[in-house]
């Protein structure tokens, strides 16, 4: 099972970004083999999984048909501070929807106006609860 050590210094530091974060990098892989990374928000359950909510497009489609995918932060300005994760990805429906997810909605409620969207809209349009099962981690 994944596990990030906190005695482990750059361990110490993907949980931090795990907790800290708003927005991270999900690539999954197209029908063509073409990786296609895509910004996200997301919510950890502080072991080994990772929910995001995404509309009824690619993303699922190419979950269901790959479940391999990758999970990145940015860097640092100066190309430091890498933290990818590995694992594995799919649709989950018994997963709450937006509006009943209180973990989500502490995150990113606020941030929904900005972007145009209700509590309720945004639940309509990010339909699609995807699970991902952290498996590895790496960067420095």
């Amino acid at each position: 099972m994944f596990s990030l050590d906190p005695s482990d210094p750059f361990q110490a530091r993907a949980r931090e970004r795990l907790m800290t974060e708003t927005v991270a990098w999900l690539t999954t892989v197209g029908a063509d083999g073409t990786p296609q990374p895509n910004p996200i928000w997301f919510i950890w359950d502080g072991a080994d999984k990772i929910v995001i909510y995404s509309v009824e497009k690619a993303k699922p489609r190419h979950v269901a048909a790959n479940p391999r995918v990758a999970l990145h932060f940015n860097t640092a300005d100066d190309g430091d501070d890498v933290v990818i994760f590995t694992g594995s990805a799919v649709v989950d429906r018994t997963q709450p929807p937006v509006a009943q997810s209180p973990p989500y909605l502490e995150k990113y409620a606020a941030l929904f106006p900005a972007i145009g969207y209700t509590v309720e809209s945004y639940t309509e349009r990010f339909s699609a609860p995807i699970v991902i099962t952290l498996e590895k981690v790496r960067g420095f």
